[in-house]
């Protein structure tokens, strides 16, 4: 199967955890319909982006894995026949949650997790409050469609997740996201930031010579708290190939579902051409492993 058709279910999301679902799960069998063999959610797709503000009354929000989420969407796995990529804020333990990617086979079983390495504290992004860094490392998680090297969000800015995960065999990356812009924010930073966001993950495919599907939130998502300004999620999902090709974009307004074939045999012809991995030098690197060098 050198052809895998992806699809990608770009989303608005409420307060009301049913309507959201409902609204993945129409977003995912749009793409089933359209022949997509593997379906990505954005990230914490099931509610609200809660981490605006501190609030003890979200850890409510979070659910075991697995739990009521994976068995809806592995359901809708096995109906479909399709592989799909789930985000849900994981109840691990009491006083232990995780921001937590789930991905399901196409018999519905779940065929591995990730959870979040990199956790934000920002403005309007208080992750730390509520994530435990994750502790499953960088590993590939091995489906019917492929390796697939799942991060979330916040582990999209860091060359070294990505670069661990196509080591390890990873054949895409999948970027479950939330990101935004702070309303009070001139248009020319607000583009600034999107365009590095788009920027930083190209140039993943292009450093290790595999395809990049992120995807992201829609719409506006007042501050809970009323304290701050809220979150403009700036959509722009997209898919980039092996050599950082942009192969679909969506709107920074509207739900969307886009639909892009991958050919799996490129990586191999892209890194016959651009040897990266062969010409790494590994015996100079060791400095990587220090925060900084004074």
């Amino acid at each position: 199967m050198n052809i895998v058709k992806v699809g990608l279910v770009q989303q608005r999301c409420s307060d009301n955890r049913q309507d959201n679902i409902d609204t993945s799960i129409q977003g995912i069998r749009e793409a089933a319909a359209g022949g997509a063999q593997l379906a990505v959610l954005q990230e914490l797709h099931c509610g609200r982006y809660f981490c605006q503000a501190e609030d003890t009354a979200c850890f409510d929000l979070a659910e075991p894995i697995p739990g009521p989420a994976t068995e809806v969407f592995g359901a809708l796995a096995s109906e479909l026949g399709i592989v799909i990529v789930t985000s849900l804020f994981e109840k691990r333990a009491p006083g232990l949650y995780h921001n937590t990617a789930v991905v399901l086979e196409a018999d519905g079983s779940i065929a591995g997790t990730y959870r979040k390495m990199h956790i934000p504290d920002d403005p309007g992004y208080y992750e730390k409050f509520f994530f435990t860094p994750g502790d499953l490392g960088f590993t590939p998680i091995h489906t019917s469609v492929g390796r697939l090297g799942v991060l979330i969000c916040w582990d999209q800015w860091y060359p070294e997740a990505a670069r661990l995960m196509a080591m390890a065999g990873a054949e895409m990356l999948i970027y479950p996201t939330a990101i935004g812009y702070d309303p009070g924010d001139v248009t020319a930073e607000q583009t600034r930031q999107r365009e590095a966001w788009v920027t930083i993950q190209r140039s993943h495919a292009i450093a290790n010579g595999i395809p990049v599907l992120s995807v992201n939130r829609v719409g506006f998502e007042a501050d809970p708290s009323g304290i701050g300004a809220g979150a403009q999620f700036w959509g722009n999902s997209f898919v980039a190939g092996c050599q950082g090709e942009l192969l679909a974009v969506a709107d920074n307004d509207q739900e969307q579902v886009l639909i892009v074939d991958l050919d799996r045999q490129r990586s191999e012809q892209v890194r016959r051409i651009w040897p990266y991995f062969r010409d790494r030098r590994i015996d100079a690197y060791g400095d990587l492993l220090r925060r900084y060098r004074d």
